[in-house]
């Protein structure tokens, strides 16, 4: 049988209207050399619902009529308003199911206005060919290449002195529950030689980008933009084993702020930070010199992220949940010791 899909001619109709009666469908799309749903949609479409019977020229009348009927438009259609929007919101870095969701929200009432994010989807990939095209997929979070693998040398994370560990953790904070409780790493930038250290409070999502210089004074940039929040919402930090926190006793010092180590290879233990550096790395990409960027650049792509709507916070933004949190915090908590 051939996959080439053809139309149902006169004389396939008549075969079918005579011998619909006595015959299964099955039977009658073996005879005519069809497949069974062929026959079945043609006789659901066109089946008189009066006495069920089918009637061949009617039916192939309705056939014509339908086949020079247009098309309905695409809800995304290239010049239409609600892609116009939609282009805008790509152009922020907000994903499609992000645009989606806050579609939806903003006109609960009008399903004209709203489309689901495999509907963005399919409009970019089916756009033609050309710089717009290019621009707004480039505009979409890009799926992760092969991982290199770790380096096999000597593990020296170790010599991070007085480290203590992510399971001596108060399991308030692992709930989630209480604000004030931030994920921490660095994003390396060309060739190693520059990085930007990254801040996720647990509870909100919030991100804080902090400019260091060099993977050595990561302690300083900590410490800096985690005195720039309230004390009651800095009270911990849960960071890799990484180098770069030999000096972690001097962030405690100066902010205040209890630092844990997760488990050597458990990035989830992190799991909103690293969820961040991936968005992170639309606005700062792999084999970007970092070190070009100032603190206020790196505090406008902060305020980019914080503005856009997030999932696991049922499609609120971080500040949103942040100013609310900021409202609420009132009562300062015991100085860590």
């Amino acid at each position: 049988m051939t996959h080439c899909y053809r139309h149902l001619t006169a004389e396939d109709r008549a075969a079918i209207m005579l011998m619909r009666t006595h015959h299964s469908i099955r039977a009658i799309a073996q005879q005519l050399g069809r497949a069974p749903s062929t026959i079945s949609r043609e006789l659901a479409h066109h089946m008189v619902r009066s006495d069920k019977a089918y009637d061949a020229s009617l039916a192939g009348y309705r056939a014509r009529l339908t086949r020079c009927r247009p098309r309905r438009r695409s809800k995304l259609h290239l010049d239409g308003e609600l892609f116009e929007l939609v282009i805008y919101l790509l152009r922020k870095y907000w994903s499609p199911e992000q645009i989606a969701r806050t579609l939806k929200r903003m006109f609960p009432d009008d399903t004209d206005r709203q489309v689901s994010h495999e509907a963005i989807y399919n409009a970019l990939y089916v756009m033609p060919r050309g710089s717009l095209k290019k621009e707004l997929i480039a505009c979409l979070r890009q799926g992760k290449g092969k991982r290199r693998p770790r380096s096999r040398g000597k593990d020296r994370r170790q010599q991070i002195p007085d480290m203590v560990s992510i399971h001596l953790r108060p399991p308030e904070i692992e709930d989630r529950l209480m604000p004030g409780h931030w994920e921490g790493d660095l994003i390396i930038g060309a060739n190693n030689r520059s990085a930007v250290g990254t801040l996720v409070e647990r509870t909100t999502r919030l991100v804080i980008l902090a400019k260091v210089d060099g993977t050595t004074a990561a302690a300083v940039g900590f410490s800096d933009k985690l005195n720039e929040v309230p004390r009651s919402l800095r009270l911990s930090m849960t960071y890799d084993q990484g180098r770069e926190m030999v000096k972690h006793a001097e962030i405690t010092q100066k902010t205040g702020t209890a630092i844990y180590f997760a488990d050597p290879h458990s990035p989830w233990q992190r799991g909103s930070n690293e969820n961040t550096n991936g968005l992170l790395r639309q606005y700062l990409p792999k084999g970007t010199d970092l070190s070009i960027y100032s603190q206020e650049e790196l505090d406008a792509i902060a305020d980019s992220m914080n503005t856009r709507p997030r999932k696991t916070l049922d499609w609120r933004t971080p500040l949103e949940v942040y100013a609310e949190v900021l409202k609420t915090s009132v009562a300062e908590p015991k100085t860590l010791q």
